[in-house]
Parts: structure tokens; sequence; C-alpha cells
């Protein structure tokens, strides 16, 4: 994995937060925003926020739509790469879809266009493995970890579109990983890698103290929770 210093412009909300010195700045369990009406569709500990916030520091990757790829590898090292046109050749759908921060903020309702997990899977072959985990790369050395089962039967998509546009590089355009029913560090920006394993390695956020699921509605954010 590539050193914090030199990952680009990602936060906890989507992958990390390195600051102008190369340092990590690691965001404390203080880090609240202010409570808004309870809804049912927001996990405990979480408030309703009406904006989309982008808890980015340092420089965002900007990544031109044909120039994208994606390195899928199976456990025995064999690596499939798509390109944007190969991606768009699969199904596209819409969703409208919840997401939450493990800094504390939910979102509701919001719509996604995108590929899933399934048929980029099915693409490239690999839909047949004995691996039980992935570990997601993204632009700038990222990473993130996964269960291989949290990213199957429309669990996990590879989004393309946010709210009738197409992904913008402040929120992980053109191709960021969408898993909405865990944290949203786990939907990484700037999809570049699906390194599929047998076996789980944690990823940057993770190595650093951060649960090795994040499961909102257990209020899964540390190590130990």
């Amino acid at each position: 994995m590539a050193a914090a210093g030199g990952l680009r412009g990602h936060s906890v909300c989507s992958v990390t937060c390195p600051g102008d010195n190369g340092a990590v700045d690691i965001v404390t369990r203080g880090f609240v925003g202010r409570r808004q009406g309870r809804d049912p569709r927001i996990p405990p500990g979480q408030y309703l926020e009406r904006d989309f916030p982008v808890l980015s520091a340092g420089p965002t990757p900007r990544v031109r739509q044909e120039d994208w790829r994606l390195d899928v590898s199976t456990p025995d090292g064999e690596v499939t790469t798509l390109g944007w046109s190969d991606l768009m050749a699969l199904p596209v759908q819409d969703l409208t879809t919840d997401i939450h921060c493990v800094t504390k903020w939910s979102k509701l309702d919001t719509t996604w266009r995108a590929v899933s997990v399934d048929a980029v899977l099915e693409a490239v072959g690999a839909a047949e493995t004995d691996a039980a985990f992935v570990l997601v790369h993204a632009e700038g050395g990222y990473t993130t970890n996964l269960p291989l089962a949290d990213l199957r039967d429309g669990r996990g998509w590879v989004a393309v579109g946010y709210d009738g546009a197409p992904l913008t590089p402040e929120h992980g355009g053109p191709v960021r990983l969408l898993v909405p029913h865990l944290y949203l560090w786990k939907s990484a920006k700037w999809l570049s890698g699906l390194e599929l394993r047998r076996e789980d390695h944690p990823g940057f956020w993770e190595q650093l103290g951060y649960h090795a699921y994040g499961d909102p509605w257990r209020e899964q954010r540390y190590v130990g929770d």
C-alpha cells in the first residue's frame, strides 16, 4: 500500500484525509453534526444532512473518462482490465438509496447511475470464484477491505452518475464504488481496482483503527465497536 503522504484528496466519507504536509488528519470521535428530525432510516448516532459534504484535504484527482481503468484481479493473480467503454457496455441502472458517513451524517434518497458489481465480475469472468474478500483500490494508493458477499446480489455498485449528472471529481468521478449499507468510507472514490482475495487484508483506514466492516446500524466506526 502507498504511504500516507502519497494518498490524494480523500476523506473518511470516501477515502482518506492527508493534510497539506502529507500527514494524515484522523477524524476524531468528537466530530459530530447538528441533529435534526429523527427518521427511522437514520442509523443510531447519525444526523440528517441535506447537502452532500465533501470532507477532503489535498488535491482531488482529475481522471478523464477515456483514461479511466479498472483492474480486477483473481486470487491466483490473473488481471482483467476494463476501460470506460467496457463499463458502459454493461447494464447501467438507476438506483435510489440512503448513505451514511462515519463522521455521523446521513443523506436520504440519493440517486445514482451505476453498474452492479455482479455485472462487472461476470464481464471479467470472475463471477465464479473461491475468493471471500475484496481489497478495493483507488487513485492515489488508497485501499479499503470488504467481504465479497457485501458486493454481490445488488449490494455493491460501480457508480458513474449522481443526481442526474455525471459523477464529479469531488464525489469520486468518473467512477466510484458505492456500498450504501456500510459506512461511506467503504465506498471508495476514484475506483481503480478490485482485488479478489481468499483472506482478508485491512485497508488504509482499517489499519489506522477504523472498523473492519463498518455497519452503520451497529455503529461500527472503530475497532472494538
